[in-house]
């Protein structure tokens, strides 16, 4: 009696998931060809490779910082772009914040062009090369900053050094805000934005690190993507403690501090988030998921059906899929005692949390609280960051982003995502809801994985097309 119906049932769904995985693809988009754009490639190495020599490296302990190093940085600056510092107006904000003015023709809705000019230390003997030395071999240029972010810092003035060299002008104001201590989640790009608010200016266009030009980073998707962060997630770090009565280790007893936190460890880590599709993530697979593979797209296609699915698929890879989608633990630090033969008689860990939008502190510390579920494991906040604002993607200044990287990267898809790293750009949000995240770089998984860690090194050909695009943009600012 029932077989009809079900079977019947059962066609319908079956033809709303084909017709929907069907229906799910690129949308047909002719760009005209863009304009080409000349750089001075071998000026702007050479401007690079000077600024790799100041080893303006930020610590947690200031009274560590080589002040000399960043004084050399400054001043470096304005012998490198003479016609940007005689043009634009130069201010020091704080200890380590600079910020340049570029009038244009109006001063309403200007655009803000960010980076950091600090860089993370350095293990030198396990570098190939010097990290400091700028050396340019075999079209490449090796030191620490050239992908994070004084690369950045060279492609917005070099292009800004190019257009005012031929005599142009931006319709809007345009700002050059560079922070000295991002790498340690420093005031300086928080004391210009609180300058903003006191000169009750308000941007239309702010442009920080973040996506780059990838592949390989989107299930099914063989096509490169140029990631536009339109939010970032939050960051904590949470001390997990555990304090004994200590003791020599030829006679222990069950259940010692190391017992205790690493059961709270695999508590924790077995203790997954929840799934969350943030608009960001929505975006990016409404998006990127009309061109990859069949079964994908009938997954991003069928999210009413799939999400389930795709939640697993996203906890069991991991990785940077994973990051996208919920909030993410990583444990990093662990002490006991000195001794091999001692019983600590207190032990320490610490995990980092990258925090989806959605949740905030309070609830991720509620969650681990209840997954280590034992009294004697002190669980508290070291320091945390609630996530970003989510950023405006029906307006002209996302649209001149999009625009820019389409016209530098044209075989690229254009999507934005959730960055699920940190940036200076996360403090612009409370005065603009167009706050954008973008490195002008198409990098490998190799040079992503270049970023804080050993080799770090930049071809001069991506030196040459981040220059590019900020010409681009700026011409549109």
């Amino acid at each position: 009696m029932w077989a009809i119906p079900v079977a019947i049932i059962i066609v319908i769904f079956i033809a709303v998931i084909l017709i929907r995985t069907l229906c799910f693809v690129p949308a047909k988009e002719e760009r005209a060809a863009a304009a080409p754009v000349y750089v001075n490639g071998e000026k702007a190495a050479h401007d690079l490779a000077e600024m790799i020599k100041c080893k303006t490296i930020s610590h947690r302990d200031a009274s560590l910082d080589d002040v000399a190093e960043f004084e050399k940085f400054e001043k470096l600056l304005p012998n490198l772009f003479p016609a940007v510092f005689e043009k634009c107006s130069y201010e020091k904000v704080g200890d380590r914040g600079i910020l340049i003015r570029w009038r244009g023709k109006s001063v309403d809705s200007p655009s803000v062009y960010m980076a950091h000019y600090d860089v993370v230390s350095v293990e030198q003997e396990d570098w190939e090369k010097d990290a400091f030395s700028g050396i340019i071999e075999n079209g490449v240029l090796w030191g620490r900053g050239t992908l994070d972010t004084k690369g950045t810092v060279n492609g917005i003035l070099q292009a800004a050094e190019s257009l005012i060299g031929e005599g142009f002008v931006p319709e809007h104001d345009v700002y050059f805000a560079f922070g000295g201590n991002e790498e340690v989640n420093g005031d300086g790009a928080l004391g210009i934005v609180n300058l903003f608010k006191e000169r009750g200016i308000t941007p239309g266009l702010v442009l920080d690190e973040g996506g780059a030009v990838c592949t390989g980073v989107f299930p099914g998707v063989t096509k490169p993507i140029a990631l536009i962060g339109t939010g970032e997630k939050g960051q904590l770090n949470i001390q997990y403690t555990v304090k004994g009565g200590g003791g020599h280790s030829s006679s222990p007893k069950a259940g010692g501090p190391i017992a205790r936190l690493s059961k709270a460890c695999l508590n924790v880590e077995k203790s997954s988030f929840k799934y969350t599709l943030t608009p960001p993530t929505k975006a990016l697979f409404n998006t990127a998921g009309r061109h990859s593979t069949f079964l994908y797209r009938m997954i991003f296609a069928n999210q009413w059906c799939f999400g389930p699915v795709l939640g697993l698929y996203a906890k069991l890879s991991g990785g940077e899929f994973n990051a996208v989608v919920r909030t993410t633990t990583a444990f990093t630090q662990m002490s006991g005692s000195k001794g091999a033969n001692v019983i600590p008689a207190d032990a320490r860990m610490v995990s980092n949390h990258r925090i989806i939008p959605g949740e905030n502190v309070e609830s991720v510390v509620a969650h681990v609280t209840k997954a280590v579920n034992d009294e004697k494991v002190q669980v508290s906040v070291i320091n945390g960051i609630n996530p970003s604002v989510i950023s405006r993607t029906d307006c002209e200044g996302y649209e001149r982003v999009c625009d820019a990287v389409a016209d530098t990267w044209q075989d690229a898809i254009v999507s934005p995502y959730l960055m699920v790293a940190g940036s200076d750009s996360r403090h612009w949000g409370a005065i603009s809801d167009r706050v954008y995240r973008f490195s002008a770089m198409a990098l490998s998984k190799e040079e992503r994985g270049m970023i804080h860690g050993n080799n770090e090194r930049i071809p001069l050909a991506t030196i040459s097309r981040t220059v590019e695009f900020y010409i681009r943009i700026m011409r549109k600012s």
